[in-house]
């Protein structure tokens, strides 16, 4: 690409005149005090961090591991290698490892039965249970150490780049680590590729061999924008969740890890949330195919301008009270020659708050320029020459 010049510098809204630093401070409310080692909020369509603490530490993911196991489940059920009422075999294996007679969650499956994919998943996923996560593992992988290999490989995909699995259950393991932001990204893929299996987060209850086991994320109970997701706890890990909550067309993922026990984990996830909600907004600002720019110079062209769009929704998540302050940067290619193609990227789109890129978007051309004949060709070459002899 050639290089890029800035034509404009624009404020959204029409708002034309700068902040002092003292006002933009004020935009930012102080992110809030929690009594956890770890957590992170982040809005779940943009990815934007709105508060964290140790987001990078790296801590054991305890049950909060089993995002991952169900994650992998949807995608071997939406990619067609198995279905959700395939019958899997409870190995002896997943009963000793993870059934009634452990002190860890349980479905309590019974072993040498056949228990479907989707119960399974719901066990996993409501009653947390460990014998439901390895018989999954068992399935898909053949044993659970094969099946890990695919947790971390998934892992590397989303970018989860200080985690590393070693069981399908979060049960203690040595080198077995997470981080808040990590578990933000799994949670944020759990929302957006797979909103069917995501529903199931939401369960307050589901019965297996005539128990029925309640959710261990209290906040489904206290707060009824909270969808989801899920509980963890070890020794070592301390009260983990976490959590989901959509408000308006706001929708926001908290990650609290280490708490000193159950009620702290849900009081502080509540408060994160809260926090994000009262403060911040998330909102579309521009549309795919809105013009951003019109008569964009083209040499060499048939047309001699182009106008310049975005191939998609701009989705932006900003304090509350700051769009008016919001302001757009378009860098245009220096020369732009035809032949152009529609949706080829000429230039960026830049939006800014206090200075800071919230985010860079390519332009793209609205429509196909075909090359002119010889002499206009000849013509602007002329052109150029002096121009560019002259500068």
């Amino acid at each position: 690409m050639l290089k890029q010049r800035m034509l404009s510098s624009v404020v959204i809204f029409c708002c034309l005149f700068a902040i002092s630093a003292t006002q933009a401070q004020k935009l930012i409310p102080a992110k809030p005090e929690l009594a956890a080692k770890a957590w992170i909020l982040v809005d779940a369509q943009t990815g934007h961090v709105l508060a964290q603490e140790n987001a990078d530490e790296q801590l054991p993911p305890a049950s909060l591991a089993k995002m991952m196991t169900t994650y992998i489940v949807s995608n071997e059920i939406e990619a067609g290698r198995i279905e959700e009422q395939s019958q899997v075999l409870i190995s002896d294996n997943a009963w000793e490892l993870g059934g009634a007679k452990t002190d860890g969650s349980t479905m309590f499956l019974s072993p040498r039965t056949k228990v479907s994919v989707l119960d399974l998943m719901h066990g996993v996923i409501i009653q947390s249970g460990n014998d439901a996560a390895i018989a999954l593992a068992e399935f898909i992988s053949g044993d659970e150490i094969s099946f890990s290999d695919t947790m971390n490989r998934q892992a590397e995909l989303l970018g989860m780049n200080n985690t590393n699995y070693m069981n399908a259950t979060g049960l203690p393991a040595e080198g077995m680590v997470t981080t808040a932001r990590d578990l933000s990204l799994i949670a944020r893929a759990i929302i957006s590729e797979h909103p069917k299996y995501y529903s199931i987060y939401s369960k307050k209850y589901f019965e297996h061999n005539n128990i029925n086991q309640p959710n261990r994320n209290r906040l489904l109970w206290r707060d009824t924008s909270v969808d989801g997701l899920k509980t963890g706890h070890t020794k070592a890990a301390g009260y983990c969740l976490v959590a989901s909550a959509k408000r308006r067309d706001m929708r926001l993922i908290s990650v609290v890890l280490g708490a000193e026990n159950d009620t702290t984990r849900a009081r502080e996830s509540q408060k994160l949330l809260s926090y994000g909600f009262r403060n911040f907004d998330t909102k579309v600002i521009y549309s795919a195919g809105d013009l951003i720019r019109e008569n964009t110079k083209v040499w060499y062209g048939q047309q001699e301008f182009l106008n310049l769009t975005i191939s998609d929704d701009v989705t932006l998540t900003f304090p509350r009270g700051s769009q008016k302050k919001l302001a757009a940067n378009i860098l245009i290619d220096e020369q732009i020659e035809a032949p152009i193609y529609q949706g080829q990227e000429l230039g960026r789109l830049q939006v800014t708050l206090n200075e800071e890129i919230l985010i860079d978007v390519p332009l793209v051309a609205q429509t196909n320029i075909i090359e002119a004949g010889i002499m206009p060709r000849l013509f602007d070459w002329i052109v150029l020459f002096f121009t560019n002899l002259m500068s």
